[in-house]
């Protein structure tokens, strides 16, 4: 009799399934089950798959499935994830599967630790039965282990008060016996009618309306805005407890989850105890504990960066995106995604209930909103009545800084004033090490990296010249490589390391802390940065854009933000939006209930739209304005957009092969392609690239186009072609 044929995902960058027959022995395995196959010369664990295997496929050429593991099959909604991610992002289904696999070894049976438990004699013993001499030790050792109960050796030591020795010499006299211990609970579970925190009449109304969003256990998506400060963390909690409630899931995605110590407190306050975390700085056996944990249901709140949206959760009720407007949610290497937008296709496929939250949302999600295919909550005035910061413009041309420096008059006396009144203040500079560029004064020439077509930015802590994009570093040379000129190599422009070198010539007694990745690498120093600043052991924070995400700082009432137009210049489509965006969310750290703040902006072009609007405090009519702009020529969100990368080792092939793309670029009603031209980073980690972009009405499906396109042209092995549907930057 012939046994049933399936098909199988491998976790590769593969076009599809691969038939295999089912195993020998045992069931037939259901779709979604993890099972071992063989591949070629070796074994890989895929998924059991969707859709009928080819009848037609002679039988001799199928293999066998191997064994089928020991874990929760893949859900049906993570199957479709997988299979909507890899048909929208144009990738191979395995390459979205492996995603959605990225723990290994979870899919191993977990291995059970042994420990020591009463045997019946100890257990004689202990109630008083036996004729054996027991000493002192061994007593206590009776009388901390419960019958039936199962403890490691050194637990049971330290809880009986005893040495290691003790416990062996009662195993070795037959009063304690070998067992396999219980697995430890490590993902408590989270009380969702654990009293919170106060909230305000509007702030009760919208978790109310969220509540019922989460209650009614089907799909839709609302959008929470609100300033910075008006308790939009506090509400979309409540929408975490009523998922609670219901006994599912709550996925919370944050763009910088490993510098979240102030939310992650925040949460335990709620719910009396932390969430599961997921990202890239967790232990591989924590990664693999949470995996499992999540694929058996045991976590029942996460919070996690981007590739938490692939984790197999059972029973997914509710997925929140805070700082929806955060770029970091876009991934750009490998399968090419954003994950806020894949979250509203995650909540769809598993009739959840989706928040995307941000004081300053993008202009993709308020047209959405204003459309009417997302529901809307907006919270008008910080919690507790406290008042927005008042935004004040600096024109350097009217007061610019001493020559050599960067901090203008009027910044460096409100800086005094803020810390003569026992206040913190906070300079912002959205740019790492200590100078951008560092050039020969003699020949002229520029230090370059040698990877990419970008300069070299000086770290002068770590005496060395670094790279921003591929990493590349090499010491600062002591005199020009191109004329050998000793001693003429001169910094140009700020970074954080020369504004914190200014400010300790300035600001000599105030004790200052750099917040920048390269200082705050990761959680243990957030949460030493943020205790630090809370005890009020720093009066001057210096930082990048890390300090934007949420931070509450409560005696911080002065923010200078040294160069304002950083960010504007360029031809990037979204330069205005990301930094009225990033400008305002670092202004909001400004100030609270008892303590005004100030928000002073640096600036040489200061009747610039983004600015006036961050003085007039009209991010509304900003974004209107944005959009009148884009809506004539079908730019996003009122179009599509799709980019082709080529990139090559040998610049002319990469030259070749965009040649090529230009010449089969397709043509039709209501879209066109631009290009080929030299990718802004025409050189990256050593690639040359080249880039076309497919411009189209918001009602062409580009997908098929770019599929059609792309299967014309032939592309050596030797050169990559990466395609990003909707790109959100243009390097």
């Amino acid at each position: 009799m012939l046994r049933p044929r399936l098909r199988v995902l491998l976790p590769l960058p593969l076009a599809g399934a691969y038939d295999y027959r089912s195993p020998v022995e045992g069931p037939v395995p259901p779709r979604g089950s993890f099972v071992q196959v063989p591949l070629g010369g070796r074994e890989m664990i895929g998924v059991v798959w969707d859709g009928e295997a080819d009848p037609d496929l002679p039988e001799k050429k199928l293999r066998d499935i191997k064994a089928v593991l020991e874990v929760p099959p893949m859900t049906e909604s993570l199957r479709k994830l997988v299979e909507w991610v890899a048909a929208y992002t144009l990738s191979p289904p395995g390459a979205v599967l492996r995603m959605a696999m990225s723990s290994p070894s979870a899919l191993e049976p977990p291995g059970a630790k042994a420990g020591w438990t009463l045997s019946a004699a100890g257990l004689r013993a202990k109630l008083g039965r036996s004729n054996a001499r027991i000493t002192q030790n061994r007593q206590k050792v009776l009388g901390a282990i419960g019958e039936g109960e199962v403890l490691g050796a050194s637990m049971l030591a330290q809880a009986a008060g005893v040495s290691a020795g003790v416990v062996r010499g009662m195993a070795e006299s037959g009063l304690l016996e070998p067992a396999l211990m219980p697995r430890s609970d490590a993902f408590p579970v989270p009380d969702p009618d654990r009293p919170g925190p106060l909230l305000g009449a509007e702030q009760a109304n919208a978790a109310a309306a969220m509540r019922d969003a989460t209650a009614a256990r089907r799909f839709g998506v609302t959008l929470l805005t609100g300033v910075t400060g008006s308790g939009k963390t506090e509400v979309y909690l409540e929408a975490v407890a009523e998922a609670l409630r219901q006994g599912r899931q709550a996925l919370v995605l944050l763009p910088e989850i490993a510098l979240s110590t102030q939310w992650l407190a925040r949460f335990e306050g709620r719910f009396g105890v932390p969430p599961a975390l997921w990202h890239s700085e967790l232990g591989s056996k924590r990664r693999r504990d949470t995996w499992r944990a999540v694929a058996e249901g045991q976590v029942r709140v996460l919070v996690g960066a981007r590739s938490a949206l692939f984790l197999p959760f059972p029973d997914l009720g509710l997925i929140v995106v805070d700082e929806e407007h955060e770029t970091s949610f876009k991934q750009e290497e490998g399968v090419v995604y954003h994950a806020r937008d894949m979250a509203v296709v995650r909540a769809r496929l598993a009739a959840a209930a989706c928040v995307l939250v941000s004081a300053t949302p993008s202009l993709e999600t308020l047209t959405n909103a204003e459309t009417g295919r997302y529901a809307s909550l907006h919270l008008p005035v910080r919690h507790g009545g406290a008042a927005m910061p008042e935004v004040r413009l600096i024109d350097q041309r009217v007061a610019p800084p001493e020559r050599g420096r960067f901090l203008s008059p009027p910044l460096v006396e409100a800086v005094r004033q803020t810390m003569a009144a026992g206040q913190q203040a906070m300079l912002f500079l959205n740019r790492r090490g200590y100078a951008p560029l560092t050039l020969c004064r003699a020949c002229g020439h520029r230090l370059q990296c040698p990877n990419c077509s970008t300069w070299l930015v000086e770290h002068r802590i770590q005496r060395r010249l670094q790279c921003h994009h591929c990493g590349h570093a090499e010491p600062i040379p002591p005199s020009c490589p191109s004329c050998q000129a000793e001693g003429s190599l001169t910094p140009l422009g700020p970074g954080v390391e020369r504004v914190q070198e200014e400010a300790a010539e300035l600001f000599p007694d105030a004790r200052r802390l750099v917040m920048a990745s390269d200082t705050i690498p990761g959680p243990a120093a957030a949460a030493e940065a943020a205790r630090a600043i809370e005890a009020r052991e720093v009066d001057l924070i210096i930082g990048t854009q890390i300090v934007a995400k949420g931070w509450h700082f409560p005696h911080l009432t002065l923010v200078g933000v040294v160069d304002a137009d950083l960010g504007l210049a360029g031809g990037d489509l979204r330069a205005a939006e990301r930094t009225v965006q990033l400008l305002h969310q670092v202004a909001g750290r400004a100030g609270r209930a008892e303590a005004p703040g100030r928000v002073l902006l640096q600036s040489w072009s200061p009747e610039h739209p983004v600015l006036q609007a961050l003085v007039a405090g009209d991010l509304d009519g900003f974004m209107r304005e944005e959009a009148a702009q884009r809506r004539p020529g079908h730019w996003p969100p009122f179009g599509r957009l799709a980019a082709v990368i080529v990139s090559a080792e040998d610049e002319r092939e990469a030259d070749r092969v965009a040649h090529d793309l230009g010449l089969a670029a397709p043509r039709g009603e209501g879209f066109e392609v631009l290009g080929p031209a030299p990718a802004p980073l025409a050189l990256l980690r050593g690639r040359h690239r080249r880039r076309l972009l497919l411009k189209a009405r918001r009602e062409v499906a580009v997908q098929p186009v770019l599929r059609e396109w792309l299967a014309g042209v032939a592309v050596p092995a030797h050169v990559k072609v990466q395609v990003d549907v909707d790109p959100v930057g243009f390097l």
